[in-house]
Parts: structure tokens; sequence; C-alpha cells
């Protein structure tokens, strides 16, 4: 009798009892909430990205880590000062700061290295013809002969130039030309719910100036220009 009770134990643990519950996973033998984990609360899961995350809008790929951004160049007070009305319609609040920085002023477009001052002249002319009305010489430290056709501010604008002097029969030059300047900055807080603002909030301020706005990380000291 004591045997067959053995095999009739060893049956039942065998085919008929159901195994024991995997930390983790739910089973009908652990209906309890507290045996599930989320796969983040697992001691050994990867910490995976969220479906649908953009990059930029990671903490990481803020302008600054801290509690304040740089907002700017402006090319002169009273934008600036528009600018912090826009900010300050939105909640944020920002202080005017001045600064001598080196801002880029736009591309320029030249046809360098021609051979003689005669050369110069007739390229002039031809880039006149072709329609390039700024076009004039210049005389530089580098040797050589240069016309310039001008600097854009707008690289759709240096593209069209490029083009024409191409068509025109001439090899084009282009360079980013900049210059240093005092300009003005809008030095703004996290608002309350920790949001930083973004270039869409500067509005028609943004298309208004000439240097690119930007935003950047706001020193760790500067002059209030009031």
């Amino acid at each position: 009798m004591l045997l067959l009770a053995n095999l009739l134990f060893l049956a039942w643990a065998a085919w008929i009892a159901p195994p024991p519950p995997l930390a983790g996973l739910a089973t009908p033998s652990a209906p309890d909430r507290r045996g599930i984990r989320l796969l983040r609360e697992s001691p050994v899961s990867p910490r995976l990205p969220s479906r649908g995350a953009d990059p930029a809008s990671r903490p990481a790929a803020e302008p600054s880590g801290a509690e304040c951004v740089s907002a700017g160049p402006f090319l002169d007070r009273a934008q600036a000062q528009g600018a912090a009305a826009q900010l300050q319609r939105r909640g944020f609040t920002s202080r005017l700061r001045t600064a001598t920085d080196e801002i880029r002023v736009g591309q320029w477009v030249r046809v360098p290295n021609l051979a003689t001052a005669e050369d110069a002249a007739n390229a002039l002319a031809a880039l006149k013809a072709a329609g390039l009305a700024d076009a004039e010489i210049v005389h530089e430290d580098s040797p050589g002969n240069i016309v310039s056709v001008g600097v854009f501010g707008e690289a759709s604008r240096a593209d069209e130039a490029v083009a024409i002097v191409r068509s025109a029969g001439f090899a084009p030059a282009v360079s980013e030309r900049t210059r240093t300047a005092e300009v003005f900055w809008l030095d703004v807080d996290r608002r309350e719910n920790g949001s930083l603002p973004e270039l869409e909030v500067l509005g028609t301020a943004a298309q208004a100036a000439a240097p690119p706005l930007e935003l950047r990380a706001c020193p760790a000291s500067g002059t209030s220009a009031g």
C-alpha cells in the first residue's frame, strides 16, 4: 500500500500538478498582481527607449542642463525687447544682456584668382550683364584679382548667385562672412512647469534678425542692459 501511494504521488506530481510560477510572469496559479513585474522592473531587463521618441526632445539635447537659456543675438535693443514681450506673454521671465560677439553676416560669393586687372574688369562686365548688378572688384591680401558678387544672408539667394556666376562661365567661391558687433541676448528662465522656450516663440523677431537666432546655455555671469 505504501509503495502504491508513493507511485500515485509521483504520477500526480509529474503529470497533474501545475508547475511553480515564474517570477515576473502572470500564470493561472499566480493571479496576485504583486507577482507581475514590468519589463523595466526586471533586474536583467535592458533600458529601452520610448517608441517614437524624438532625440531632439530628450533632456540631453537641450541647449542647457541648467535653468536658463540665452536667446539671440539681436542687433538692436528694440528688437530684443519685442522678443522679450512675446516671451512674457507665454509665461517666460527674461533679462536683457549686451555682449560683443562675432556674428554671421552671410555667404560671400565671389570670383577669385583672376590673372590681371583687365581680366577682372572683363569678368565684372560679364557678371553685371548676367544680372548681378551689385558685383564689384575688390582688392585683398590674397594674390590675384577678385570680383565680389555679394554677401547674402539667405542661403537661397547665395545659391541663385552661384548659379548665375556659373552660367556666365566663371568658377565661384563661397565662404562665410562674419563681423564683430555689440549685440543683445535674452537670458530666459525655465517656467514653473520646467519648459524652456523654442525659437518659434520669438515669432516675427526671429525673421527680422539679420544673424540667425539661436538658443544656447546662459553664461555663468553677464552684464544686464536693463
